[in-house]
């Protein structure tokens, strides 16, 4: 799930890992969620260690018995010098940058940042810990960011599909990916307490 609401999704600007809070609005959203997957049997939860979804996390948990851990290769893409901007702020400071892409960060190589397939590897890393742990038909939950989200598409559809669904993820909303070995399908995608679901349940190959 990505994380709920802070001041600076508000404002429109880059957090990365820069430590941001989560604000009302987005505590409400993390309160929906929990209510959304209130019923939905969980085994354990992975955070990442930023407070925005670790906060998220325990906001979805709330008084249930789900163990709950924290890693940092879940956490957003470093934007390093982009940190702390707006879009356009960011264009302006560095004109190099293609200002018609603000939001697809396979495009990106900020100053001290990483790239896409450094946020890539890690996801990917991050998802074999988790599968090698799980038994058989475990749900465990994921409290991420919407960079590490397409970056997870990526390692469990390949780039051409998930490029194809052209999602661009809220805050406070749920994505559910069911692996099968080396194949893996959409179950629901960005999927918020009073947003609509869009359907997937497709299969795709694993990249």
């Amino acid at each position: 799930m990505r994380h709920g609401r802070t001041a600076w999704n508000a404002d429109g600007r880059f957090q990365g890992q820069t430590d941001v809070p989560l604000d009302e609005t987005g505590r409400a959203q993390a309160s929906g969620l929990a209510a959304l997957l209130a019923d939905l049997p969980i085994a354990r939860a992975v955070a990442s260690d930023l407070s925005r979804a670790s906060e998220t996390a325990r906001i979805v948990i709330g008084e249930r018995p789900i163990p709950l851990s924290y890693d940092e290769d879940w956490r957003e893409m470093k934007f390093g010098a982009w940190e702390g901007l707006t879009w356009r702020e960011i264009v302006e400071r560095f004109p190099e940058v293609d200002e018609s892409r603000p939001t697809v960060p396979k495009f990106y190589t900020p100053a001290g940042g990483e790239t896409f397939d450094d946020v890539c590897t890690r996801v990917r890393r991050a998802v074999e810990r988790i599968q090698g742990s799980a038994r058989a038909g475990e749900r465990i939950l994921v409290a991420t960011h919407a960079g590490v989200l397409h970056a997870l598409l990526r390692v469990a559809l390949g780039e051409d599909e998930a490029t194809a669904l052209g999602v661009r993820f809220n805050p406070g909303t749920v994505t559910r990916i069911a692996f099968d070995g080396d194949a893996a399908r959409v179950v629901e995608l960005n999927r918020g307490p009073d947003a609509s679901q869009m359907a997937a349940g497709r299969p795709f190959a694993r990249e």
